[in-house]
């Protein structure tokens, strides 16, 4: 049996990443590892709770015995564990700095000690900062020029990883991915507070003049991706992970309320983002001819998967959203 400790895995990526885990990898034992802040949820993985192969261990990244503890006789370490809304960054970069930065310095020493066969540094294309129109999409060559305090501690989490590598031979491989979406994503993003807003006939914000582009992918397709990164990617190597799905946000929001036979007229200008980056798009080569993987879900198929799964999931949604998701898991792994 093969022990991996995965990282905030009550996340959305997180939690996507143990299903699809547990469902195709039976000699995997999966420890995940989560302080369960607001944007963890325990309720999205009641189904496997009890699954052998799964165990929960509540812990912060930046806790070194916690860590230590739970890295114990792991094999590896997948590390999703972050801070990633943009806005809360720009409003307060410290949790940010802390998570992102520290907490990953804590888990490479950690890695370090045990002797980690495998350390997976889990990134995002934000880190590369802004396209314009007419660029070429990212490669994992292409310098590195964060425009927010949450880009800006990502890439310095991922400097750190390959800084270990290079000074103490640790065998870390870097994955950076676009825009996920699919089920089980914290109803702050985009995607998710659209469907939200549009079934309650809300208005939805859009920043700016809604012309920023983003490559979007199906959260499936990067955990496959993660996977396979782990297993067969190179030590010391980033590998990119993109959906080929680039699409300007005005023009995903419209394709979601044409979806959901919602007006238009719901859409609500706001003033931009500060630092909003115009453009991402990234450059699969690498991932595909080295390990094989490419994106299998059409945006077009994968997004009203997605609208169907969070209208068939009104429960989930309206727990998490009032945040009575938080009061279960409190008392059974908080104040315990």
């Amino acid at each position: 049996m093969k022990k991996v400790m995965i990282t905030g895995g009550a996340g959305f990526i997180g939690v996507n990443l143990i299903r699809y885990i547990l469902a195709e990898k039976p000699d995997w034992h999966i420890i995940n590892f989560d302080m369960l802040t607001y944007a963890g949820n325990l309720a999205s993985l009641a189904s496997v709770e009890k699954n052998p192969n799964y165990t929960f261990v509540r812990g912060d990244v930046t806790d070194t015995d916690a860590v230590n503890r739970a890295m114990k006789d792991c094999w590896g370490v997948m590390h999703l564990a972050a801070e990633s809304h943009v806005d809360r960054s720009i409003d307060d970069p410290g949790p940010f700095l802390n998570t992102n930065v520290i907490g990953t310095q804590k888990l490479l020493d950690a890695a370090r000690g045990h002797k980690i066969e495998k350390f997976l540094q889990v990134s995002t294309d934000e880190v590369y900062g802004s396209l314009s129109k007419d660029d070429p999409p990212f490669t994992e060559d292409n310098h590195l020029d964060p425009n927010s305090p949450y880009s800006a501690s990502k890439t310095s989490g991922d400097l750190l990883a390959k800084a270990y590598h290079a000074t103490y031979g640790l065998p870390v491989v870097i994955s950076r991915c676009s825009n996920n979406y699919g089920p089980y994503q914290f109803p702050e993003k985009l995607i998710p507070l659209l469907i939200n807003n549009a079934k309650q006939d809300k208005p939805i914000p859009v920043y700016g003049d809604g012309m920023q582009v983003r490559d979007w992918i199906y959260v499936t397709d990067h955990c496959r991706g993660l996977v396979d990164i782990f297993e067969k990617g190179r030590t010391g190597e980033v590998y990119n992970l993109g959906g080929n799905s680039e699409m300007y946000n005005l023009d995903l929001i419209k394709l979601v309320l044409k979806e959901m036979k919602k007006s238009e007229s719901l859409i609500t200008f706001v003033k931009d983002r500060l630092g909003h980056d115009r453009r991402y798009a990234m450059d699969n080569s690498k991932i595909t001819s080295e390990l094989g993987w490419e994106p299998q879900f059409k945006f077009e198929d994968a997004i009203k998967m997605t609208v169907n799964w969070y209208l068939n999931n009104l429960d989930w949604v309206n727990q998490v959203i009032s945040g009575d998701y938080l009061e279960y898991y409190k008392r059974q792994y908080v104040e315990r």
